[in-house]
């Protein structure tokens, strides 16, 4: 199941488009439909350009346990690597409670479903942040 809260178009697969990956919205799909063939759970993509300098987006997925955690994570690492992103980073294969995978343009979060709920990270990223008060004089 994949949710966008501010995605863009997934509609191919990811063995089908890794010739096409040329900017963070190829990325995007090409992660997503990664993480839809290791069947990750509740994947949800926010859209982050202009809200910060982290990252063009951010993904959030869920593994039903440590181990499918694991292989989530090993399977979208191995798609980037054939798709020519091999230098993504990545973080958290030894416990596989929660995996980060950095791409640059898009950070990957894989997490187990009581650790993601532990964390709620689409809920602090997905909301819009405060403007700046006007200063009155």
């Amino acid at each position: 199941m994949r949710t966008s809260l501010e995605g863009a178009d997934q509609s191919t697969s990811s063995t089908e488009s890794a010739l096409k990956v040329q900017n963070s919205n190829d990325l995007l799909k090409f992660i997503t439909n990664s993480l839809d063939d290791a069947k990750a759970l509740d994947v949800i993509s926010i859209d982050l350009a202009g809200k910060s300098s982290i990252c063009d987006y951010m993904i959030v997925a869920s593994g039903r346990s440590e181990r499918h955690v694991g292989a989530v994570a090993d399977r979208v690492m191995r798609d980037l690597k054939e798709a020519g992103h091999g230098w993504a980073r990545v973080e958290g294969l030894p416990n596989c409670d929660w995996v980060l995978i950095d791409t640059g343009d898009i950070v990957v979060h894989v997490f187990r479903p009581e650790v993601r709920e532990f964390y709620k990270l689409e809920k602090m990223w997905s909301t819009d942040r405060p403007m700046k008060p006007d200063n009155e004089d």
